[in-house]
């Protein structure tokens, strides 16, 4: 209908002066009833099964009969109609009764055009002004401290020579750093420091690009050679984060396997969230860590659908660690792949610091894709996938997170090799950071100090308020020089609200220890926050100890 009217527009001075919205609403029989009317419209609109709009376009059947009408000024002459004389056209004044408030054309136009076709036609509201950007900034900000999940940053500069400490705005303050993911002190590991300057007099401190063009050298060969060799893989593909590796990844695999669906546990990153999420295939939730709920969720897939179960070894905010090996059972019996982030395991779990998964043996074996860090444990900054070598192809040149972005400074990619070359042969960090969490969540559970119960590094002090966890953290902060930042919303869930504490192979000394005790039970005294009973009455698990063995103080941590 509607290049009946585009047509009807050049030769009607009614239709001409009508605004579109009008008569979009009124295509179809109403408009073709008003229309056979007119003397203008009449003699475009086709009968029968030669109309246009009655399934199919009919251009030609249109050009024909405009081809053979009279002119304009013939027909308004015969039917004495002239422009000043609207109401002598049938089909005008159905246009007028139609629009209602001739007056509230412009508004009408603007409701109703979706938003692309406004800012292309220049259309807007009668007396609009221009959109105010920074007031819908402040807005969005002022939401995120009213539900109290606005993000603060303090101002924490780490000293490598003087590990677990770091200094404020001020160079010669101090304070102490209890929430680093530098988890065995690595970053500040002299072997790693010297082997990154040495690179960076040879080649430079800029990468020279993506890996595709002038970015791809043998530090990034080497290293991942080395990845490879720690998950026992045929390949391994080094990224510029975790993050994108998990993104970029789960994206690009869920958008070639076709008709694929993931299956991802309810407490994953934000990562694989929206990796996931980005693929644009089907999803399903399961419960977290539940076996029970995983298995009947793959038993309504058909066994020939490609489907991938998305979950973490260790959960950073918890310390949970995932049934790794009943999870690859349910992958083979029911045709799926696995995705295992090791993020917040390698470097300080299994023999060589190839996370959980290597404790058990063979397990290894059964996992089709592993995900890792190299800037938690090794000290650096990246992330990395490990898999067959078909699979790690497919995503180096499909992956645009991998494709079109700049490649990892040689001297950054050289540094967490040596981190990660040590820790295959050394224990001593690792025994060290065990000892030091296992003191102190013996510590903080003697005095009322509710810890959430794992068997891992994360030690996560619960406080339920999002409110008082920012209080305690800046308490701590300001009053007993200990940093340890506030976890709350959307992190963790409403009324979990805690504060995150990684003990290092630093602060296993009496002095950090005992400093850190004390300072939270002061806090916690003061803004009357609850203790172990508490929440071992709400039927959360608290207070029980880890198996980590503990070591003999060091003088000043290692």
């Amino acid at each position: 209908m509607e290049h009946v009217v585009k047509a009807a527009t050049k030769r009607c001075p009614f239709v001409s002066k009508t605004d579109a919205t009008t008569l979009r609403r009124m295509m179809g029989t109403g408009l073709v009833r008003a229309g056979s009317h007119c003397p203008v419209i009449g003699g475009a609109l086709p009968t029968g099964d030669k109309v246009p709009f009655r399934g199919h376009r009919g251009f030609k059947s249109q050009s024909k009969h405009m081809a053979k009408e009279p002119s304009l000024e013939e027909i308004h002459l015969k039917a004495g109609v002239t422009d000043r004389s609207s109401g002598m056209c049938r089909h005008a004044q159905a246009v007028k009764e139609a629009s209602g408030k001739p007056n509230e054309v412009a508004s009408i136009k603007q409701e109703t055009l979706p938003s692309a076709a406004r800012n292309a036609s220049g259309i807007s509201p009668m007396g609009a002004t221009k959109f105010d950007y920074e007031t819908f900034y402040q807005e969005e900000l002022r939401k995120k401290k009213r539900d109290k999940s606005y993000r603060y940053f303090n101002n924490i500069n780490r000293l490598a020579q003087e590990y677990p400490l770091a200094h404020l705005a001020e160079p010669n303050t101090r304070v102490q750093v209890w929430c680093s993911n530098d988890y065995l002190n690595m970053g500040g590991h002299k072997k790693v420091s010297d082997a990154m300057h040495r690179c960076i007099d040879t080649y430079g401190g800029g990468a020279g690009g993506t890996r595709n063009i002038a970015g791809h050298n043998q530090h990034a060969i080497r290293l991942e050679q080395t990845l490879a060799d720690l998950h026992q893989k045929p390949a391994a593909l080094v990224f510029g984060s975790c993050y994108v590796a998990n993104d970029a990844t789960l994206s690009t695999l869920g958008k070639k396997l076709p008709n694929c669906v993931f299956l991802s546990d309810e407490m994953n990153h934000a990562s694989m969230i929206n990796g996931i999420r980005n693929s644009r295939c089907e999803k399903m939730i399961f419960k977290h860590n539940d076996l029970v709920d995983l298995e009947a969720k793959l038993a309504s897939i058909p066994l020939n659908r490609p489907k991938v179960i998305a979950f973490e070894s260790i959960y950073s905010m918890s310390g949970n660690v995932a049934p790794i090996s009943e999870i690859c059972d349910l992958a083979k019996k029911y045709g799926a792949i696995t995705f295992l982030d090791e993020v917040h395991a390698v470097g300080m779990y299994g023999p060589r610091g190839g996370g959980v998964a290597e404790e058990t043996p063979g397990l290894l074996d059964k996992i089709d894709i592993i995900t890792g860090t190299l800037a938690k444990s090794y000290g650096a900054v990246g992330g990395y996938i490990a898999g067959s070598s078909p699979f790690v192809d497919m995503i180096r040149s499909l992956a645009p997170g991998f494709i079109f972005t700049t490649s990892l400074p040689p001297h950054v990619m050289v540094g967490a090799q040596t981190a990660i070359e040590h820790l295959k042969t050394s224990n001593v960090e690792r025994e060290q950071q065990r000892s030091a969490v296992r003191r102190v969540k013996q510590s903080l559970s003697e005095i009322g100090i509710p810890v959430l119960s794992n068997d891992t590094h994360i030690v996560p002090a619960m406080v339920g308020d999002a409110q008082l966890a920012k209080l305690a953290s800046d308490a701590l902060l300001q009053n007993h020089h200990i940093y340890v930042q506030s976890i709350n919303f959307p992190t963790v869930s409403a009324g979990t609200e805690r504060l995150r504490i990684t003990p290092t192979p630093a602060h296993n000394t009496e002095k950090y220890v005992q400093s850190l005790t004390g300072a939270m039970d002061q806090v916690w005294r003061r803004y009357n926050i609850s203790r172990l009973d508490g929440w071992a009455n709400r039927g959360i698990d608290v207070g029980r100890f880890c198996k980590f063995p503990v070591l003999p103080f060091t003088a000043s941590g290692i």
